[in-house]
């Protein structure tokens, strides 16, 4: 029978790309995993991995059993689901992670609701980026976790990974209210001459910025870099600069901002490990999220 954590590490080492990486998120030596991989190969009676260059790469048949390796580990969630369904009552910890605009927004009162219905449950929030909310999860550093990429620029699914949809929100260009922008056209366009706002390198919001911006045909004048929004509105009223501004992040409007509707989406939603969406606790994690997410547009001023 194939060792289950050996298999985890294969099929990180599929996609982090080197015994390093793959040490490194398990907290391993690179010797202990070589040691582990070396193992699987002999359970296998098969090669799995080869050299490349300097670097290790899978084999075909690695690939297989990664794929396969998927599917076992979305059956085990799905047993654990299953028997945390059985027992009476939810308890125990839920690990819940979100970007910073969902912590201010929707995250509070879905906590609320949780505590209320299910006391038991030792809640957990960690506030992080989406471009890390997949590996946060698979490695189980995470239970349940909001997401989000945009319409011009999608994200791939994690095979690793099951989501629901939860919310769609306008983006707006921020734009200093004096001088009043163009009335018609393309916002996006207009502010080609701008200075731009954006978000850190790395971050989705800096890929979304530049992505919206060569849509546009135009190669954008970075001035400064801020990850949230509540400073990119700072600085836009400031006179500092442009940026793009999704609803959730606007709440109230901004004296001296100015804030302009764009052809342009972005969509949130609850991920969380393959197999686990039946769990009773990311269910009522999801339950209480909609709700709040429901609560909050149904009360949100137009803008």
């Amino acid at each position: 029978m194939l060792d289950v954590r050996r298999l985890r590490l294969l099929r990180d080492l599929a996609r982090l790309g080197t015994i390093a990486a793959v040490a490194e998120a398990h907290a391993y030596t690179p010797s202990a995993v070589s040691q582990q991989l070396a193992a699987l190969q002999r359970q296998a009676g098969v090669p799995l991995l080869e050299r490349a260059g300097r670097r290790v790469a899978l084999t075909a048949t690695g690939q297989a059993l990664v794929r396969h390796t998927e599917a076992v580990l979305a059956a085990l969630e799905a047993a654990d689901a299953t028997l945390a369904a059985a027992r009476a009552g939810l308890s125990g910890t839920v690990r819940i992670g979100a970007f910073p605009s969902a912590v201010r927004t929707l995250l509070p009162a879905a906590l609320v609701t949780l505590t209320r219905d299910h006391p038991a449950l030792d809640l957990m929030v960690t506030e992080l980026d989406p471009v890390a909310v997949p590996a946060a999860l698979r490695d189980r550093r995470l239970d349940v976790a909001l997401l989000h990429d945009y319409d011009i620029a999608p994200v791939e699914p994690d095979p690793a990974l099951e989501s629901t949809p939860l919310l769609d929100e306008t983006v707006y260009l921020a734009v200093p209210a004096e001088p009043a922008p163009p009335a018609d056209g393309d916002p996006v366009r207009a502010a080609r001459s701008a200075d731009w706002i954006v978000g850190s390198p790395g971050t989705l919001c800096h890929t979304v910025a530049l992505h919206a911006c060569q849509l546009a045909g135009f190669r954008p004048t970075v001035r400064h870099h801020a990850d949230d929004f509540t400073a990119v509105l700072a600085l836009v009223a400031a006179g500092q600069g442009v940026g793009l501004v999704p609803e959730l992040a606007v709440g109230q409007p901004v004296p001296g901002v100015r804030l302009m509707p764009l052809d342009v989406r972005r969509r949130t939603r609850v991920a969380y490990r393959r197999g686990a969406g039946d769990h009773p606790a990311v269910a009522a994690c999801v339950r209480a999220l909609r709700a709040a997410s429901d609560d909050l547009l149904a009360d949100r001023p137009a803008q």
